[in-house]
């Protein structure tokens, strides 16, 4: 064992969960006001510890822990620098777990059980380069990063040669796009919208947010009353003025000709997308419907579970933005594998914030830098920023570029119990 390699010798899993003020959090389905975060810490021999999270909403949250356990075995004893040279490697036998995969395959509790060890992974790694995960990837070679990511299933539309390629073309123009770090990347501002909140509340958020530099806000619809959701929605475009962006966020609660009755009845707020309006697994309505309320463009991600839906996505014509997020994903790996796709497909990346911008701050100036996909605005939610060390910093409406070593994901304290492995 070389002086200063570092071996990963147990690895634990936390059972976090926060309670939110009343109605924050709320949308059409998912009521209760508790976000949860089922964290990876791997403990080294030098005592640097990678933290990863994914989020849950309750209960579930213990069976993603229990299945970081279960699948914990396979990340002892090893060294971060050759487990993250090989890593799509070694991230595809994780995901092919001879017992476990039967639960998926490559979705629900197994796959966000497989992000949480992923992030942790990201992290320590970035953690011993002593860089924040933004410097890391952008100092990795097109073929080390290649080498991080799964693109089984992909091999038809997306190959390591084109990924290669991918990497390699804006290599030359990233001079060009590192302002952003200076700057800081946009973000947009959910929490002036959640569904369980009444008007007045709406309304005040959305002045604060105003004043605090924000100028894309989301609104969460989905009612069983349409006129409920249609007076909200002209009420923020009121507030928010023309120069403004607004989005709404249905959260799967409509069906096909429902999406098709109310985004025709919400054309004139001239929303910038609608977001999840159906089933996430119905790719021939998404298409349908992308089609049928032209020019208002459809967004999701937050329940795709893996890259290979994603790509059926974008081969369908049925989305325009892409709402990849690394802990729904299997991970950073899985996001990066879904970036590049879209990147193929020409289609912008805006993640949706499971881990409250903590990782996706670092992971949106890669995809500019690095893959050159456009600035647009990366979702803020502020609720939980007391619970981590080194929270996102977001002034002016801008994420300002974060500079601790690692992915952003250390808690300031766990809730619940430990367990270990």
């Amino acid at each position: 064992m070389g002086q200063t390699e570092t071996y990963i010798q147990s690895v634990r899993s936390y059972d976090a969960r926060y309670p939110l003020p009343a109605a924050a959090g709320s949308d059409a389905v998912h009521t209760e006001s508790e976000y949860c975060l089922a964290v990876t810490r791997l403990i080294t021999n030098r005592g640097l510890m990678g933290t990863g999270i994914v989020l849950t909403l309750g209960e579930g949250n213990r069976i993603v822990c229990e299945i970081i356990e279960l699948l914990a075995s396979a990340l002892v004893g090893k060294e971060i620098e050759s487990l993250m040279a090989g890593f799509g490697a070694f991230s595809r036998s994780l995901a092919d777990h001879p017992q476990l995969r039967w639960l998926g395959p490559h979705k629900g509790a197994i796959h966000l059980a497989l992000a949480s060890l992923t992030n942790a992974c990201f992290d320590l790694w970035a953690k011993v380069r002593g860089v924040p995960l933004w410097r890391l990837l952008l100092d990795l070679t097109p073929e080390e990063l290649v080498a991080l990511l799964d693109l089984s299933y992909l091999e038809d539309v997306l190959t390591p040669a084109d990924a290669r390629a991918l990497l390699n073309r804006p290599m030359a123009t990233r001079a060009d796009r590192e302002h952003v770090l200076k700057s800081g990347y946009p973000g947009y501002d959910t929490s002036v919208g959640w569904f369980g909140y009444d008007d007045k509340k709406v309304q005040d958020n959305a002045r604060r947010a105003l004043d605090q530099g924000f100028r894309a806000f989301k609104l969460k619809v989905g009612s069983r009353d349409a006129q409920r959701d249609i007076r909200r929605a002209h009420m923020l475009r009121e507030l928010a003025g023309d120069q403004c962006l607004v989005m709404l966020d249905v959260n799967q609660q409509w069906t096909l000709p429902q999406a098709i009755e109310m985004c025709r009845a919400l054309r004139d707020i001239s929303p910038y997308w609608v977001e999840e309006p159906t089933h996430p697994d119905d790719i021939a309505a998404h298409r349908q419907l992308a089609r049928a309320i032209s020019p208002i463009r459809v967004a999701l991600g937050e329940h795709v579970p893996n890259r290979v839906m994603f790509k059926n996505f974008m081969q369908a014509e049925a989305v325009h933005f892409i709402q990849a997020d690394c802990t729904r994903l299997a991970g950073v790996s899985e996001f990066l594998a879904v970036t590049l796709l879209a990147r193929k497909f020409d289609l912008p990346v805006v993640p949706h914030v499971g881990d409250m911008g903590q990782i996706h701050q670092h992971l949106v100036l890669f995809n500019h830098i690095a893959v050159a996909q456009p600035i647009l605005f990366l979702e803020y939610i502020p609720h939980l920023r007391s619970k981590f060390a080194h929270p996102a910093q977001v002034e002016g409406g801008f994420y300002r570029t974060p500079q601790t070593p690692g992915a952003s994901t250390d808690l300031a304290e766990l809730t619940q119990g430990e367990k270990g492995t």
